[in-house]
């Protein structure tokens, strides 16, 4: 088994398909809630799977936090679009293949959105490094 990343964009990726362009700020709470139903029947379709590790939204707000050096406080900028105004949030799956991952994320971009209809919203996908390389002494 190998775990992927599956990244919802708010806006990214290819020319997005005429149904996602609709923020959801523009939806009726009956649209949000169907919304929301599919990507929780999705959800216990991956955990009767034994695929699902964890799924979280993200809120608008954010800020870029460093290092400030030795006895000082770290030091914060943003937010940024990159990533508050791009990244919706995210699934982690445990899937067999690259392949079961790429039907997976098919399925999650087929969500309802505005008057029902799916959303065809690309999802980034993305592998999870295996295990740390070995250290040679």
């Amino acid at each position: 088994m190998a775990k992927y990343l599956l990244l919802k964009h708010y806006r990214g990726g290819p020319k997005p398909h005429a149904n996602a362009a609709t923020p959801m700020d523009d939806w009726t709470p009956a649209e949000i809630t169907a919304h929301i139903g599919f990507m929780d029947d999705m959800i216990e379709d991956l955990k009767r799977r034994g695929e699902f590790v964890d799924a979280q939204a993200l809120a608008p707000q954010g800020e870029f936090v460093r290092y400030g050096g030795v006895g000082r406080p770290p030091v914060t900028d943003g937010p940024f679009a990159e990533t508050k105004d791009l990244i919706a949030g995210w699934m982690v799956i445990d899937v067999d293949s690259k392949e079961r991952a790429y039907e997976a994320a098919a399925h999650l971009s087929s969500a309802p959105g505005k008057d029902g209809k799916p959303l065809h919203e690309w999802l980034e996908v993305r592998p999870f490094y295996g295990e740390a390389p070995a250290v040679e002494e």
